[in-house]
């Protein structure tokens, strides 16, 4: 069954140490459940030469470079910095960056600024810019569109707001891209949302080691499990697992130049 499918997960971070005892067979069952490729997300700066090294060890693994919103540092990043870093054939995106106010580790202030630096040096280099939302709907929104996101593209990760919410993304261009958490039970206003994004804007992801989907709930979530996603997104938007892998995959690989 799994060589009719060929999903993408485009957003997980499995540079992270709780891959460090099975990394090499993660990316086995990766394989085996149908899962072509995958996009390892920075979210700090420490960690770019990991990430560098497992996209240019693996001819199916990409990387991004950023700073998460939440992640504390001594010196903010500039465009000229992230510039520098994402000179890579690799690299396809800068993020994870965004607004997070679920967690105030970093100031709203100092977020939303570093946001703003981030979607500058993604215009500079054409790349798409990778978007953590938590609690933070309207800002971030309002950071996208005073920023001219349209220019260079961009993902709304993990995506876990409104309707109203995807469709201000949605009309600056945004690609919409839902996790494990669109599995959980409860989350029927979610799968809703799912079901009206358009085609050509849909995306899958894991965020591993996050928000493994339903029926490994509270596990360790790894690329392999994007498929669920896949599956309930299929279900919900009336489509079999293949149609709704293809479209993703493609929509992956146009979003991220690949």
């Amino acid at each position: 069954m799994t060589d009719l499918i060929s999903l993408f997960d485009t957003h997980c971070h499995v540079d992270f140490s709780h891959f460090d005892d099975d990394r090499d067979a993660m990316f086995e069952r990766m394989a085996a459940a149908g899962v072509e490729g995958c996009i390892v997300v920075a979210v700090d700066f420490d960690h770019i030469a990991s990430l560098r090294a497992l996209a240019e060890e693996r001819d199916n693994v990409w990387f991004s470079v950023g700073i998460h919103p939440n992640h504390e540092v001594d010196v903010e990043p500039t465009v000229e910095m992230l510039c520098q870093l994402a000179d890579h054939p690799r690299c396809v995106a800068i993020g994870e960056t965004g607004m997070d106010f679920f967690r105030h580790h970093v100031d709203p202030e100092v977020q939303e600024q570093r946001f703003r630096t981030h979607i500058r040096a993604a215009r500079v280099l054409n790349k798409p810019v990778i978007v953590h939302n938590r609690d933070a709907d309207a800002e971030t929104i309002r950071v996208l569109r005073e920023e001219n996101i349209s220019e260079c593209g961009g993902v709304m990760h993990c995506f876990s707001a409104d309707v109203a919410t995807a469709n201000a993304a949605i009309d600056m261009g945004m690609s919409i891209s839902f996790s494990g958490n669109v599995t959980f039970k409860r989350n029927d206003e979610l799968r809703a949302v799912a079901a009206q994004v358009p085609d050509d804007l849909l995306l899958v992801e894991t965020d591993s080691p996050y928000l493994a989907p339903m029926p490994f709930r509270g596990k360790r979530n790894e690329p392999a499990y994007v498929r669920h996603v896949g599956e309930c997104i299929a279900e919900v938007r009336g489509l079999k697992l293949a149609e709704l892998a293809a479209q993703t995959t493609r929509n992956a690989r146009v979003r991220f130049r690949l």
